[in-house]
């Protein structure tokens, strides 16, 4: 089977819809597809084209960019010819481009399928407002024109005002999680180094440095949490600096955040590689995900945290609450309150063995070979249906 993924960012850009998409890619070809990465060349550095673990990678030129968005004037010409090379579409929402290529999927009689990660809300602005309701409308219009809407949980989906709207074509597949096996002695090594000399609790955070990622609610739960656990410390994993269009995010909450780097209470771990991922989650003792709106669906690091025996404390957002309540390892929080955030993380740095269970049932569901089955049978059922 020819298969066109379509996104506006790939890797090496790190968000959590990039690395599904790549897992997601590289797993159907192993299962012997031929898989089409169509995506903008957000970067100069990188080729327009070159194939990677078997991906082909496609690259758009960029004119420019509005907000998180990039314009791609040959963008509509690439896609035509890419469409009528392959046998199936799928698309990753949200994504300006999606209902252009969705359209071409039904006069070319292609089956297309949209995976749909999270609503999207950009900064305040005359230009992120604009950029807003432009993909809006695109991503409705990508809607009525695809064939099937792929999301994490049914959850998300009936309380999102794009998802529900469209439930009559929706399918619910779980991501791909996987994280690579790395040696005992390097996760003692990332411990050495980045939390020497005698093992203090370590809050764990892996996510952008972005506003709807509630850096502030784990701000405000801090001292009290210290007062308890004086020598915690928290260890944030990802991108941190020059986000864009969260600049502003940063240099807001940067002044108090660098008082506990002078402590030792704070480390930015920086983007890590999957391998370092893989020796992080085990010397991590909590993973927070104190999301704020719906642009956060799921989380895919509570799966990864859970395959290493890490709970999570997550927000109650439809979504984002599942990994917690379906597995039962970690607590939920109201969205925003630093105050529960606080109680919950004393409990579970007090009692750790209430959140152990065996993670080999986690894995095995959420292993990416296993998603890639489940789109290629979504994908087989399309095309016998096709015409």
């Amino acid at each position: 089977m020819r298969i066109l993924v379509v996104l506006t960012y790939y890797r090496p850009h790190t968000s959590g819809l990039t690395i599904y998409a790549e897992r997601l890619s590289k797993a159907l070809v192993k299962r012997g597809h031929k898989v089409t990465v169509l995506t903008s060349h957000f970067r100069k550095d990188l080729p327009s084209e070159e194939y990677q673990d078997g991906v082909r990678i496609v690259r758009v030129p960029v004119l420019f960019q509005v907000s998180k968005g990039v314009i791609m004037p040959t963008f509509g010409f690439i896609a035509n010819r890419l469409v009528l090379e392959h046998d199936v579409i799928q698309l990753h929402l949200p994504q300006f481009d999606a209902a252009g290529v969705a359209l071409r999927g039904r006069a070319f009689n292609k089956p297309t399928v949209i995976t749909y990660h999270c609503d999207v809300l950009l900064p305040p602005g005359i230009i992120s407002w604009a950029a807003n309701m432009g993909v809006r409308v695109m991503n409705n219009l990508a809607a009525v024109f695809t064939h099937r809407i792929v999301t994490y949980t049914r959850d998300y989906a009936e309380n999102s005002m794009y998802l529900r709207r469209y439930l009559h074509k929706l399918e619910v597949i779980p991501p791909p999680v996987d994280l690579p096996i790395v040696l005992p002695e390097t996760v003692i090594t990332f411990q050495n180094e980045h939390n020497p000399g005698q093992k203090c609790p370590v809050i764990g955070m892996a996510a952008r440095f972005a506003s709807e990622k509630g850096v502030e609610v784990l701000l405000d739960a801090l001292p009290k949490v210290f007062e308890t656990y004086p020598s915690a410390m928290v260890q944030f994993a990802g991108p941190f600096r020059n986000i864009l269009g969260e600049e502003h995010y940063f240099e807001r909450l940067y002044p108090r955040i660098r008082e506990y780097e002078n402590e030792g209470r704070w480390k930015f771990m920086g983007v890590l590689n999957p391998e370092e991922m893989a020796r992080f989650y085990p010397n991590i003792d909590v993973l927070v995900l104190p999301s704020l709106n719906s642009t956060e669906a799921f989380g895919l690091v509570q799966i990864e945290a859970m395959l290493n025996g890490v709970p999570s404390i997550a927000s109650n957002l439809p979504g984002v609450r599942q990994p917690v309540l379906e597995h039962k390892m970690g607590e939920i929080i109201p969205i925003g309150d630093s105050a529960a955030l606080a109680d919950k993380l004393i409990k579970v740095l007090s009692n750790p063995q209430d959140y152990r269970c065996d993670p080999a049932p986690i894995a095995k569901r959420y292993l990416p070979e296993i998603i890639a089955a489940e789109y290629e049978k979504l994908f087989n059922e399309m095309l016998r249906g096709k015409g």
